[in-house]
């Protein structure tokens, strides 16, 4: 059993798009927890259009945890996957709700680890660092946080800072954190990121617009032959592997990237 988590330093790289993708790909029963701060359950407005009447999720944890019983509901809160062996914990229902989450990180991080009897893998969507209620809790406590970016210039800028804090702070702890490209060779190598990062390279995913919608805003199916639907098994596999096996950290300092983006990132293009 494992938790991932995955989140961004900033920009919409598909970290949600990412996490449902990977659930449905997901080899044996996941639970996908929606812990984005921005609140309104992008997930259930999106993948499942806003047709899926679930009052619950994180909110009603937050209630059960007053009894100490988040472990006891967090069962009774999961919304299952249809075609997957997932099960989905909506967020919260808006960004203010996310703001008072903050107790319930760390007590609903050890229900989450109590799955591991069950056989359950975990997913978090973290959605986006650095805002009022980030879920840091399952961030620094998982056994794998992956940061989410693009292969542009200013993506790669963007989270170096974001790259170095998450190290910063995971260091005392067993989470290992690792970088995921998402659409490389636009312009840099998912190689060239990793190295301007700082950060082991776990894997990368397709720049494929068609399927991401089918993720996001359930538009069209989601075709076997998709670029971005055999992106996400062997992305799977890989994380799978990482989080098994480990991820070795990085010693070296981000601190030279400022000096000299352009050499870093392999040159001027």
């Amino acid at each position: 059993m494992a938790i991932i988590a995955l989140t961004a330093g900033s920009g919409s790289p598909g970290v949600s798009t990412t996490t449902v993708g990977l659930a449905l790909c997901w080899p044996r029963p996941v639970v996908l927890v929606e812990a984005d701060p921005t609140g309104g359950s992008g997930i259930l407005a999106g993948y499942f259009q806003g047709q899926v009447a679930h009052d619950g999720g994180l909110i009603e944890l937050a209630m059960a945890q007053r009894e100490d019983l988040v472990a006891a509901e967090l069962p009774h809160q999961l919304l299952d996957l249809p075609g997957s062996q997932a099960r989905l914990l909506p967020g919260s229902r808006s960004h203010a709700q996310a703001g008072s989450m903050t107790t319930l990180w760390p007590v609903l991080l050890d229900a989450l680890r109590d799955l591991e009897a069950t056989g359950q893998d975990v997913l978090v969507d973290a959605g986006r660092l650095g805002l009022v209620g980030s879920p840091a809790p399952l961030l620094y406590g998982a056994d794998l946080t992956l940061l989410l970016t693009r292969s542009t210039l200013p993506a790669v800028i963007a989270a170096t800072s974001w790259a170095e804090t998450l190290r910063d702070q995971t260091e005392a702890t067993a989470t290992r954190v690792g970088v995921v490209v998402i659409g490389e060779g636009h312009p840099y190598s998912a190689r060239e990121v990793s190295d301007a990062l700082g950060l082991p390279l776990v894997g990368t995913l397709p720049w494929d617009r068609h399927s991401a919608a089918v993720l996001s805003r359930a538009r069209g199916s989601f075709s076997r032959r998709a670029p971005l639907r055999s992106g996400l098994s062997a992305l799977g596999e890989a994380i799978r592997v990482h989080a098994s096996a480990g991820v070795g950290r990085p010693v070296s300092p981000l601190a030279w990237l400022a000096r000299s983006v352009p050499q870093t990132l392999g040159g001027s293009r």
